[in-house]
């Protein structure tokens, strides 16, 4: 309920209300047989407004009423339909998510990597240290550094840095297709680094 209905409705009892009020007063007076003093007049009138506007009250707080429960249940609505898109989003993430370590899986592959060297790539993408990545293995920081030096050289990547752009940059630049340059992602990072060198 908007807040022009609210006042128009608010208008509307005050207005019958107020009629009400005025009608009964001059019944009051219409039926008294006799003269009537000030004193019983003031009282029936404070009589009759302490009724009406009681009455009013009553049915301005029931109208209240009723538009916070529509207000909540339009609440309750726009909250429903939030949880549904995000149930939505998460899910198209998740696939998403899925696809893109399946590719990466497929891709530790065609450079032939171990799977321990898989392992360890992945944790390499997700920003862990060597240091982290051995306690989480369960092996020694020299043999995930020779591990990683495998997967740099396997992959033709320079280092830590190039062989993470290669599978994130594209989530980062708009407008960049895999396929932009019609050379390998991987050919793209070392005439880079050599553009670098020679700069």
């Amino acid at each position: 309920m908007t807040i022009f209905g609210e006042r128009r409705i608010r208008v509307i009892l005050g207005c019958v209300g107020f009629g009400s009020y005025a009608l009964l007063l001059a019944l009051e007076i219409a039926s008294e047989n006799g003269e009537i003093s000030v004193f019983e007049f003031s009282q029936d009138a404070a009589t009759l407004l302490l009724t009406i506007a009681s009455a009013v009250g009553v049915a301005l707080l029931v109208q209240r009423m009723q538009t916070q429960h529509e207000e909540s249940m339009a609440l309750m609505k726009q909250l429903e339909i939030a949880r549904d898109e995000g149930e939505g989003w998460r899910s198209k993430v998740q696939a998403a998510l899925i696809g893109i370590k399946a590719e990466m899986e497929r891709q530790f592959h065609r450079w032939g990597m171990t799977a321990a060297e898989q392992d360890v790539g992945l944790l390499i993408l997700k920003g862990l240290s060597h240091k982290e990545i051995a306690t989480l293995r369960g092996t020694s920081e020299a043999t995930v550094r020779q591990q990683a030096q495998a997967i740099y050289k396997k992959s033709k990547m320079p280092g830590k840095t190039a062989f993470c752009a290669y599978f994130l940059e594209d989530l980062f630049a708009p407008g960049m297709t895999n396929g932009n340059s019609g050379t390998d992602r991987s050919e793209r990072h070392l005439n880079g680094r050599d553009a670098g060198l020679q700069a």
